[in-house]
């Protein structure tokens, strides 16, 4: 169980930090961080000097792909700004990334600009580390430029201290050769012809085979993660947290159903394995599909970047629905310390990352999916739209990521409340804990730990 359970906190990890968590203590206070002139064209959103000026940037690998690519954008960005040199710092992997920040900027030696967890946003405004971008911002955008989910995550009590580059979500993923083999029709593309949880289900019981008391091959794998969950919890019109965020409210007959619904899917159906299955196997989630070994595998829609060179036939549809399809939406943001040295040329650097030109490129790789509403029209889908990365029918799915819900936990502050659900789900999935005590658990610890 201890395995189990650290597996799926590295999980959990993982999908928080590839990608891609209030107060409004800083306001105003861009123009007192620089000298020779660029806190005034920080506060002003005026260019950066003709200075020669060094940012350190940093950020974590969540693959050697995606750090590629972020590296072609920052050459990019240099030869568009010849009088600013980046130095990135990749950090390997990203669970204890966020501290390792922390303790940077403690000890004044934080990168320039560095990526954010959107998990750890709103904590780390909190702490007033962060430089204000918000004179910036209003001179050269608007919120109204980025789809909901994204704005909303972005935005802190009016100010802007960090600003995404994409949004990612939970998607289902499916190995077209096997549904061809069981002549089991492909999920629709299309969120208003999603998959019900019932058609869901059957077709994950359908393509789950034994060879004797053995599977062989699983129908699914993926939703027992909270991250998943938390989608499907609204695709059954239930929340995670009140309107303002100040209470947890899990302990719902909404929430209840899905938690029931994907527990019944292992131990009544036998159509997925556990996390410690994929442990004992030593493989990943998506070598498991490349492999035949599971038939489809509920993942973040970053995924899709490896799926891709794969070599095998994958196909991406919405997520099943209990009432209506629905996901959620989030993904880091580039923040600036608050003791940079050099404000103006910091933001000329967040604002690149922030562009079309930048996440297009990305986009393009199947790694994330854009968070401007400009990217979401025809014309704007055409230029990343990829026919050897985004599978046939991808197209109908854009709504899905465009109108996601903003990940819940972006929102809050205290996040020892995932450290609650990890405990409290794996006696669920682990320990025989009954929904019912799990979902009243989480609520009530919850609940004390956010009234603190």
């Amino acid at each position: 169980m201890k395995k189990a359970k650290f597996l799926l906190i590295a999980l959990m990890c993982a999908f928080v930090f590839s990608a891609c968590s209030g107060g409004g203590s800083n306001t105003g206070n861009a123009g007192n961080k620089g000298s020779d002139g660029a806190a005034s064209n920080a506060n002003t959103g005026g260019a950066s000097s003709d200075k020669q000026v060094t940012l350190k940037f940093m950020g974590w690998e969540a693959s050697p792909l995606e750090t590629a690519a972020v590296k072609k954008g920052l050459e990019s960005f240099m030869e568009q700004h010849p009088n600013i040199k980046v130095e990135y710092q990749p950090v390997p992997g990203g669970a204890q990334y966020a501290q390792k920040i922390l303790t940077m900027l403690a000890g004044n030696a934080a990168p320039d600009v560095f990526f954010l967890g959107a998990t750890e946003y709103r904590s780390f405004e909190q702490r007033d580390v962060l430089l204000d971008l918000t004179p910036m911002f209003n001179n050269e955008m608007t919120l109204g430029d980025f789809i909901p989910s994204s704005a909303k995550i972005m935005e802190i009590d009016g100010n802007i201290y960090g600003v995404s580059s994409c949004t990612v979500s939970p998607v289902l993923y499916y190995n077209k050769d096997i549904f061809d083999k069981a002549q089991i029709p492909y999920p629709p593309s299309n969120p208003a012809e999603a998959w019900t949880w019932d058609e869901f289900r059957d077709a994950a019981m359908k393509l789950t085979v034994k060879d004797g008391n053995k599977v062989s091959q699983y129908g699914a794998f993926g939703l027992e993660n909270f991250y998943m969950t938390t989608a499907e919890i609204y695709s059954n019109g239930g929340q995670v947290f009140n309107e303002d965020g100040t209470k947890m409210a899990v302990n719902t007959p909404e929430a209840k159903k899905v938690m029931q619904s994907i527990l019944d899917l292992r131990l009544k159906d036998g159509a997925t394995p556990t996390a410690k299955t994929l442990e004992s196997i030593g493989m990943k989630p998506n070598q498991m599909l490349q492999t035949g070994k599971v038939a489809m595998v509920i993942d973040g829609s970053w995924a899709l970047q490896e799926l891709a060179t794969m070599g095998f036939p994958v196909g991406v549809a919405p997520l099943p629905s209990f009432l209506e399809a629905k996901t959620h939406g989030q993904a880091h943001v580039h923040a600036a310390s608050a003791k940079t040295e050099h404000p103006a040329e910091a933001w000329e650097l967040i604002k690149f990352l922030s562009s079309e030109e930048y996440q297009v490129e990305l986009i393009k790789e199947g790694l994330w999916m854009p968070n401007r509403k400009s990217l979401y029209t025809e014309e704007g889908i055409a230029k990343w739209y990829n026919e050897a990365v985004h599978p046939e029918g991808f197209k109908e799915m854009v709504t899905f990521f465009a109108d996601a819900e903003a990940y819940p936990f972006t929102l809050i502050t205290k996040n020892i409340v995932n450290d609650i659900i990890t405990e409290e789900t794996d006696k669920l999935w682990y320990a025989g804990q009954s929904v019912d005590d799990t979902m009243k658990n989480i609520e009530t610890r919850a609940n004390a730990e956010l009234a603190k």
